[in-house]
């Protein structure tokens, strides 16, 4: 049997989502040989989306990904806010859940997490050799590190294979890295020769994006506005803001990536203030989603200018909420 997993990519969530995903397929099919491939999914201009021409196993998986209103489509499972583009899509999928198959749970901290929790209670399927992916996949997903200089922190191993997966996440790279987590502990997996091979010109560019944010950061009140649209970046390090400005509440961060300029937008959870908006929605208003404390937004290149604005409109709500 031919199975397409398409997954969150460039992520790390989305990563394991997929190892765990992989583990209850081969459990459920024990004995049948299975086919898997493995589709990276992302919201950016360029980006591969879950949709019917991705679709084209006997059976198809979608997880930590948005909803694709499809008949092809197999199974389902995702945490975010803003699953489902619109009343329809919904409907589609509320229709389809009774089958056993389609999960969803906005209260859910990890993708990764909300599998491993239903193919124990649903389908009898436990990972104890994925605990540890597991804990590391929910705690990066939810931010719940100890302090924000503990989460830009990249001297754990685990923490600079997380580096990794966020810029060379592709398709190529979950086909190779999958079946290691699969067979390997989520430590040898990080300490191998190509991962650390990977990292060392990511782990300068870490520190070159925390120097350039200290120079562009604006704080506007609680928020703190940067923009970085004028190079490119591979990547956006969510959490800079917070070990630089402690006392923030809200971040915004624009920046240029090589598909177009993209917003983040962040909670602070260490700021020892409450939250009092619901970042997936904001974003969701804008074209984008994620989750209540953290969220995005893509553009394309040729919407840099509507970027630039979009990004200072939610910076000014976000400060006078």
């Amino acid at each position: 049997m031919k199975l397409v997993v398409a997954t969150h990519g460039h992520c790390f969530d989305g990563l394991a989502s997929a190892v765990l995903f992989t583990h209850l397929a081969r459990a459920l099919h024990d004995g049948e040989p299975l086919e898997l491939s493995y589709r990276a999914c992302g919201y950016g201009a360029g980006q591969a989306r879950a949709d019917d021409a991705m679709l084209t196993g006997d059976e198809n998986a979608i997880l930590d990904y948005r909803y694709h209103p499809s008949e092809k489509l197999s199974w389902y499972f995702d945490h975010h806010r803003t699953a489902f583009a619109s009343d329809e899509d919904r409907a589609h999928f509320e229709a389809r859940r009774n089958n056993g198959h389609f999960f969803y749970d906005a209260e859910a901290t990890s993708c990764t997490k909300l599998i491993a929790q239903l193919a124990r209670e649903h389908f009898g399927v436990e990972a104890p050799a994925l605990a540890e992916l597991v804990a590391w996949a929910d705690r990066i997903d939810s931010a719940r590190f100890e302090s924000a200089e503990q989460a830009v922190d990249r001297s754990d191993a685990v923490m600079q294979l997380v580096s990794v997966v966020e810029h060379y996440g592709d398709d190529a790279f979950l086909a190779r890295f999958v079946p290691e987590l699969l067979t390997r502990s989520l430590r040898e997996v990080a300490a191998l020769p190509e991962v650390l091979a990977r990292y060392r010109p990511l782990g300068k560019k870490h520190d070159r994006f925390v120097d350039r944010v200290k120079q562009q950061s604006l704080r506007q009140g609680r928020v703190v506005f940067v923009d970085l649209t004028e190079e490119v970046l591979d990547s956006v390090g969510k959490f800079v803001t917070y070990a630089l400005f402690p006392d923030s509440v809200y971040s915004v961060i624009i920046g240029l990536m090589k598909h177009g300029p993209k917003i983040s937008v962040g909670y602070n959870p260490w700021s020892g203030r409450p939250r009092d908006a619901d970042i997936s929605s904001i974003c969701a208003r804008y074209g984008g989603g994620g989750h209540p404390v953290v969220g995005g937004i893509a553009f394309t290149n040729a919407e840099i200018e509507r970027a630039r604005l979009v990004a200072r409109e939610i910076a000014a709500e976000l400060a006078g909420s």
